[in-house]
């Protein structure tokens, strides 16, 4: 089916049954000393101290720069090639595959960097097709090579730990290292387009890919899909809501989230778990943090655990930092129908914002984006009521 021929969502695909605000979403451009900044030249400071909270204190103290970075070549097939990248610690690096699949007949592609191979999905060829048929390649790693990923196991369990044994971060961070290290790997490689490298992932691997897009200033396009909480839907709102009218659910907790699999996390997370209203960030700060470049939040309507409505308001409070930054066009989300998955549809979505990269806006058909799957009108109380400062 072609991708203008898929059903779109319905503000009546999604009904809201509860809607709880547990406080309001902190001002971005409010800095630490009390002062609010005033211009975009002042963004990149107060990205800095973002950091400390929407980086460190959600996630953990990230790995250090690597000391080395190698790659081996393992097997070069005619469009599939499978690399060894040695890399962290010069006395204790740590190896894991990359395996880098060529569309036919392009030179120097485009090409979209995903860690989960480890999940079915990565291997399915109409879903790899959705991007080789229109000249994008694929990076594929199993970003579980570098930190286990076993619920109930215990935390920093994995290679990367092994090679950095003080470190503190949560499965995410490991799993974030392993995007820009091959991203290290396509730079020497050089056989992809540098210019128009994308994130993505799915689920815990949306979390993953949103993390590794704020810390790599090489992603141009950063796509979490489904990213649940921990990312990219909301704290501080809670959602109970029924999908077209058979599915109830509620958006997933950070409760929820800590007890089962508080491993992907920074070790202070827990703290919150029962008051995330006392956090000092929330989701739309680590979406700011991507600004100005392309940022593509990808959902299913029927995902209610992923926070659709929280994923939203948290992107129109982003919207605020982009507009700001003079990057309104570059903010970009998805509902499509049905449940939480990585879709074929997401994928060929991606890949009409790397086409608009490649060949310019004019003619970009932006009219499957920015369709709700829910109603907005009277969901109060508002998270937030600051606004992006005035430039004039």
């Amino acid at each position: 089916m072609n991708l203008y021929e898929r059903p779109l969502v319905n503000q009546n695909m999604l009904q809201i049954t509860s809607y709880e605000v547990l406080g309001k979403l902190p001002d971005p451009f409010l800095c630490n000393d009390g002062h609010r900044i005033s211009s975009p030249d002042e963004w990149p400071a107060r990205r800095k101290e973002l950091y400390k909270t929407v980086i460190e204190l959600q996630y953990g103290v990230m790995p250090p720069k690597n000391e080395v970075i190698e790659v081996e070549t393992l097997y070069l097939g005619r469009n599939a090639k499978v690399y060894k990248i040695k890399a962290g610690p010069a006395s204790h690096p740590v190896t894991f595959r990359l395996k880098l699949i060529m569309p036919d007949n392009v030179k120097n592609p485009p090409v979209i960097v995903d860690g989960d191979l480890c999940f079915q999905y990565a291997m399915d060829k109409e879903w790899l097709n959705a991007a080789l048929d229109q000249g994008v390649a694929w990076a594929l790693f199993d970003r579980t090579e570098l930190a286990r990923d076993i619920r109930g196991e215990g935390r920093c369990i994995g290679q990367l730990y092994e090679a950095y044994p003080e470190l503190t971060c949560g499965s995410l961070g490991a799993w974030a290292w392993g995007y820009s290290r091959v991203v290290d790997a396509l730079e020497i490689i050089g056989l992809t387009d540098m210019n128009c490298v994308a994130f993505t992932g799915h689920s815990r691997g949306g979390k993953t890919c949103a993390l590794a897009g704020a810390l790599d200033e090489r992603a141009a396009i950063v796509n979490p899909n489904a990213t649940c909480a921990g990312a990219c839907s909301c704290y501080r709102l809670h959602v109970d809501a029924t999908y077209e009218g058979t599915y109830s659910c509620r958006s997933e907790r950070l409760e929820e989230l800590w007890n089962i699999s508080g491993l992907w996390l920074g070790p202070e997370m827990g703290k919150y778990a029962l008051n995330e209203g006392a956090l000092p960030f929330d989701c739309h700060e680590l979406k700011a943090m991507i600004a100005p470049r392309t940022l593509f939040l990808s959902e299913a309507a029927g995902d209610i655990s992923s926070g659709p409505v929280g994923s939203w308001k948290t992107t129109m409070a982003a919207k605020e930092v982009y507009s700001f930054l003079g990057a309104e066009d570059e903010l970009f989300w998805y509902f499509r129908p049905g449940r939480h998955a990585h879709a074929v549809e997401d994928v060929e979505m991606l890949v009409s914002l790397i086409k608009r990269r490649q060949n310019g806006k004019e003619g970009f058909d932006s009219s499957r984006f920015f369709n709700l799957p829910f109603n907005p009108e009277g969901l109060e109380p508002s998270l937030y009521d600051w606004r992006a400062p005035d430039l004039k």
